[in-house]
């Protein structure tokens, strides 16, 4: 199998999940398009991924590649392949597919619960996962509408839309599951995310959120194998 990357900023990468791919025999490729990189022809790739970044979907006209990604990924959802997003990449596939995405009414950033609603127990995406989830967020806009024929698979009191479903080949979640040890460190030194952190939790937040991933790592990394598993099985399947 052989996957097609979307990257918005370099140090938000598939994280564990290379390590996941690289024990399957998975290949992929990723593209930089924050930084100009061309989407490549569809032919030759079995699945999307799409990861975060510091930029909002509306954000259109500071970034204009922004257009050719979600009209990229609305083609690939449209024609049934299958699709991973997480974080921007969640809000990219509302987007793409006719959902809306506006600024979190209350911002999510912590290490905190989201609850599988009842049709995510019964999506084969979270099969054997628990039903409340503690994970790593760190957005401050979500999915205000999903699209037509989308489903919510998740839940929290902040946000509405914290994981979904589009047919049975498109998943994507508003919370972070690709940690590694170093991600929290990685991502404090972007700006934007820096700035939102030290808000949301005030002096030595970074610090203070390192240390509460890294005490949650081995649970946050059980996580990502199971939702691994269940999307290299649908796959395989396609």
């Amino acid at each position: 199998m052989h996957g097609l990357v979307f990257q918005h900023i370099a140090c938000e990468h598939p994280g564990i999940f290379r390590d996941l791919m690289r024990a399957d025999g998975v290949s992929w490729d990723a593209v930089e398009v924050d930084e100009g990189e061309n989407i490549p022809d569809f032919a030759g790739y079995d699945f999307m991924m799409v990861m975060g970044g510091p930029m909002d979907v509306w954000q259109k006209q500071e970034n204009p590649w922004l257009v050719a990604e979600i009209a990229a990924i609305h083609d690939w959802v449209s024609d049934g392949k299958p699709y991973i997003g997480f974080c921007l990449g969640h809000q990219l596939l509302a987007e793409a597919m006719g959902g809306e995405v506006g600024p979190a009414a209350t911002p999510e950033i912590g290490i905190l619960p989201v609850q599988l609603t009842e049709e995510g127990l019964e999506s084969r995406f979270f099969e054997n996962a628990p039903r409340e989830i503690y994970s790593l967020q760190w957005h401050s806009a979500e999915v205000t509408k999903v699209p037509p024929g989308a489903a919510i698979l998740a839940s929290s009191k902040a946000c509405n839309v914290n994981a979904m479903s589009f047919g049975d080949h498109a998943f994507s979640v508003q919370f972070h599951v690709e940690l590694t040890p170093d991600t929290v460190r990685e991502w404090g030194d972007v700006p934007e995310y820096a700035s939102a952190l030290e808000k949301a939790m005030g002096e030595g937040a970074l610090q203070k959120m390192d240390s509460a991933a890294a005490d949650k790592m081995l649970e946050f990394n059980q996580l990502s194998s199971i939702l691994y598993r269940n999307f290299i099985e649908r796959v395989r399947a396609a």
